[in-house]
């Protein structure tokens, strides 16, 4: 039996132990004696029959597809990182280019309930860190997901989705086009559930590991303390990779994740330079030079911008929080209103839209 037939009747087969197949992969090549293999898996005869019942032409039919692909942890394809990490995926379905998946990369996650300074930065950080070489990898879920999707793709850079279903059912529907973009851009979608699998609760934990797997590290832009986005930090950090989080507005429920994180030791990040020099002595193709974009824009003075929001605050207030004096501020917030984050209104400074 061919090496991947056989991997797909076994991702079907329920209560397998998939960390003996690894072993075997290496040994076996890519014709298997199936017979022998799953004895020497132990299968019972409720499991062999699971496993030859399976009906395989449609998944073979969707991997056969032009731009489609199905790599096993045992090709010269499967993404170092991911292999390194416990429980590492068997299979990956994907489409577009699967050389994207040996790229340097970092993962960006946040809440599906963003604020405007979530989007403003999300999308930000994704372009700067896209244009100087880093592909953006997050899981095409809607919020904070979806728009540092958007950041990498509005400067031409790469970025990979992971999928919490089968790709022929993206999800959710609403983020349809952004796929279809992600590919028409020369991105990558992948799943390791079987093409017609639906998204299920229990499913996204799974694309969680895999999306911190791929990386070097998370960045949290934006979460609340039960996020999923959290998840993925957790993973990130069983996996021995780097967290990062984005300090953000103290008022804001959605934020306390990201903070929580930065007390418990995550890097605090407030521009991409951050990120950029904390793996510049690891990855040559860093530029060493960062553009005048990175060095003039970061987010200055983030804790008092992390108190500003859609309600006017009045400047003592504004002072009294961040524990600095009225004229300290007042200098700080002219900045801030020069660089077009937030504007001076009737009861204070809000923050200006972005989305």
């Amino acid at each position: 039996m061919n090496r991947y037939e056989f991997l797909i009747r076994f991702s079907i087969v329920d209560n397998k132990k998939s960390s003996k197949i690894r072993q075997y992969l290496y040994q076996v090549g890519d014709d298997i004696d199936d017979n022998f293999l799953l004895h020497q898996l132990k299968f019972n005869s409720d499991q062999i029959k699971q496993f030859y019942q399976y009906d395989i032409t449609k998944t073979l039919d969707w991997i056969n597809k032009d731009n489609h692909f199905l790599i096993s942890y045992s090709d010269q394809f499967y993404p170092e990182n991911l292999k390194q990490i416990s429980n590492a995926p068997l299979l990956l379905f994907g489409k577009g280019d699967k050389n994207l998946l040996a790229t340097p990369q970092i993962a960006m996650v946040g809440s599906r309930a963003f604020s405007e300074y979530g989007a403003m930065w999300g999308r930000y950080f994704a372009s700067e860190l896209a244009i100087n070489g880093l592909t953006i990898t997050s899981g095409l879920a809607l919020g904070i997901d979806a728009i540092c999707h958007r950041g990498a793709l509005d400067v031409t850079g790469k970025t990979i989705a992971v999928l919490g279903s089968g790709l022929q059912h993206i999800f959710p529907k609403t983020n349809f086009n952004l796929a279809k973009d992600i590919i028409a851009n020369k991105g990558t979608i992948i799943s390791e559930f079987l093409p017609d699998k639906l998204a299920l609760p229990k499913h996204f934990p799974r694309r969680n590991r895999i999306i911190s797997g791929l990386c070097l590290g998370t960045f949290v832009i934006e979460a609340s303390e039960k996020s999923g986005s959290l998840i993925t930090a957790r993973f990130a950090l069983e996996q021995n990779r780097d967290v990062f989080a984005l300090p953000g507005d103290i008022d804001n429920s959605n934020c306390n994740g990201t903070h929580w994180l930065i007390k418990q030791g995550a890097y605090l990040v407030t521009k991409p330079n951050d990120i950029l020099e904390h793996y510049s002595s690891r990855l040559s193709w860093i530029k060493k030079n960062i553009g005048q974009t990175l060095d003039n824009l970061p987010i200055i003075h983030p804790a008092i911008l992390a108190v500003i929001n859609n309600q006017a605050i009045p400047i003592d207030i504004i002072a009294d929080k961040v524990r600095l004096s009225v004229a300290e501020v007042s200098v700080k917030l002219i900045e801030l209103e020069l660089e077009g984050l937030i504007e001076s209104v009737n009861g204070g400074y809000i923050r200006k839209k972005y989305l």
